[in-house]
């Protein structure tokens, strides 16, 4: 896959994704179990471990199966 190509699906991907966004932010995908987050008064660390894990699998999954085409 040249370039070109790469640029345009993930063009279109962020389009995808724009548009969507006022329904994916009501997936409590950011706030699932093993997600890091630590609350203090004027401070708020979040780091989401388990969100960005299944985010990985299915970015590889589906990278996977471009490559199988």
């Amino acid at each position: 896959m040249n370039v070109q190509k790469i640029f345009i699906v993930v063009g279109a991907i962020l389009i995808i994704v724009g548009l969507l966004w006022p329904w994916l932010v009501k997936i409590p995908l950011f706030r699932l179990p093993g997600d890091i987050v630590i609350e203090k008064p004027n401070f708020k660390f979040y780091f989401p471990i388990v969100s960005m894990i299944i985010i990985s699998l299915i970015i590889s999954f589906i990278l996977w199966l471009f490559k199988k085409l």
